[in-house]
């Protein structure tokens, strides 16, 4: 229900460019599809072959032809996407590799593995994947930054370095603006079938969180909602 609720708040204007960055296994591609109009088109992305090849039957199974005949798979390193699509995309959602604590919160298996430094590496990649997402924004586009991770240093602290590095760049005068999301308006556009319960959205610096000892087991989500103009 969280990762649900959270995909809806990424704002899709009419003729969008869309991005789904690390898209598989899918299900936000679908809400994303769900959503866009009929003169939009859809990027979804996956690095692992093995994957890609899951968030393709998803999309197939799921999605009348009609609506995947405006949707691509590709591949690439989302950490270098911008330098092939510079400025292309109006929406970008990022649901970034991260430590996955949902995992972590079901599994011993999970928890077994979890370490200090796995965070600590993987805040390395979610900002490589975000820098790569803020180039690759239009101006007045919007992104959707998540994870399922709890440690700070992935949520909060990958923003921070985004307002660091861009807010006023050396070659353009960037302005980054973190949104206030409206919640209600935001699920306006979701399917009749899919009903997501009331959930406690908690605000955090730079964004909102979602846990699971308040929501019934729904969660933990983080996202941030970041809008890319000049000045």
């Amino acid at each position: 229900a969280a990762s649900v609720f959270e995909s809806n708040c990424l704002p899709l204007k009419e003729n969008s460019q869309i991005l789904d960055m690390c898209a598989a296994p899918g299900g936000k591609s679908l809400i994303l599809a769900s959503k866009m109009d009929e003169n939009s088109n859809l990027v979804c992305n996956e690095r692992s072959a093995e994957r890609r090849n899951r968030l393709c039957a998803v999309t197939k199974e799921s999605l009348p032809e009609k609506i995947n005949q405006k949707i691509q798979i590709t591949g690439n390193d989302g950490s270098l996407i911008c330098k092939k699509t510079d400025k292309k995309f109006d929406s970008i959602l990022l649901d970034a590799p991260c430590s996955s604590e949902r995992h972590v919160y079901n599994s011993p298996k999970h928890l077994e593995q979890w370490t200090p430094s796995r965070v600590k590496n993987l805040s390395f990649t979610q900002w490589s994947l975000l820098s790569s997402a803020f180039l690759s924004l239009k101006d007045e586009g919007y992104i959707l930054y998540s994870t399922c991770a709890l440690a700070e240093e992935e949520n909060d602290g990958v923003i921070k370095k985004l307002l660091k590095k861009y807010a006023k760049s050396s070659s353009d005068e960037y302005k980054i603006s973190i949104e206030q999301i409206d919640f209600e308006n935001s699920l306006k556009n979701l399917p009749s079938c899919v009903q997501i319960p009331d959930l406690i959205i908690e605000k955090t610096e730079f964004g909102y969180q979602i846990l699971p000892y308040k929501n019934r087991g729904a969660g933990p989500i983080y996202f941030s909602l970041i809008k890319k103009y000049i000045d």
